[in-house]
């Protein structure tokens, strides 16, 4: 009787109608707000997958990712990409999903969601949003484990960004949030806050990818280099999406560099 006489009283007055209209309106508006809020949540996960494919894609375009040929000589293409002008893909980028990851002993690893069938490699590097990860060293079938920046066995070529002095980015198994920079000659100018980068002698990382920012500066008197401390760019304690990257030289620049090392021993 009372939805009746309430149904009565707003289709004979126009005022009623306008009010009853406006609160159902407003029931309403707040439903299809909540609805909506909970829907969104279930879809978070596909919106970072997408967001992931879309920046594998960007990364993919980038110009720092092609080289000149050398022109003095013939060039044979065989599987490389080359883009309308002449460039070749030195480097491509595969992203992929974190689903292990350790910070705390002296030998920490990533696993990631992505192995052999999707085109993955041993000796590809590891980016994030960030900086650099690590690089890979197991790659089975559908997953990669990976040696994270922290690990007291990793070891990658890094220099000064004002200035490429290049040394060699360590742990020291103390802090997840630091790394040693050594090697560094104390005839280089360097500050608080500088940027550390990948360096071009790095036959996994492309070069100028950001490691971390100077936060300490040690000076051995005995010494003729600087030991310092890096605060990684990478916060490693929150990692869920990486970019796994290929240096499509890798073998041949490996070969060469083993080469050489027997040679000099």
């Amino acid at each position: 009787m009372q939805v009746l006489s309430i149904v009565l009283l707003s289709s004979s007055s126009k005022s009623h109608e306008a009010f009853f209209a406006s609160s159902a309106n407003e029931v309403i508006g707040k439903i299809n707000s909540q609805y909506n809020e909970f829907t969104s949540y279930f879809t978070l996960k596909e919106i970072n997958r997408q967001l992931a494919e879309e920046n594998n894609r960007l990364k993919n375009e980038l110009k720092t990712n092609l080289e000149w040929p050398d022109s003095s000589k013939k060039i044979i293409v065989d599987s490389l990409n080359r883009d309308s002008s002449r460039h070749f893909r030195k480097f491509t980028f595969l992203p992929a999903k974190v689903v292990g990851n350790t910070v705390s002993s002296q030998t920490n690893y990533l696993i990631l969601e992505r192995g052999s069938k999707q085109g993955v490699k041993k000796g590809m590097s590891v980016v994030g949003p960030e900086g650099i990860v690590g690089v890979v060293i197991e790659v089975y079938e559908n997953y990669t484990k990976v040696m994270s920046l922290l690990n007291r066995n990793s070891k990658v070529s890094a220099m000064l960004k004002n200035d490429n002095v290049s040394g060699s980015i360590e742990w020291d198994g103390a802090d997840p949030s630091y790394l040693i920079l050594k090697n560094i000659p104390k005839s280089s100018k360097v500050a608080k806050g500088d940027s550390v980068v990948t360096s071009s002698y790095s036959a996994n990382f492309p070069s100028h990818l950001l490691i971390g920012t100077i936060a300490a500066i040690g000076a051995d008197p005995a010494a003729n280099f600087y030991t310092l401390k890096i605060k990684t760019a990478t916060n490693f304690y929150s990692l869920q999406y990486v970019y796994l990257v290929e240096n499509v030289f890798y073998t041949e620049q490996i070969k060469l560099e083993s080469t050489q090392q027997k040679f000099n021993e």
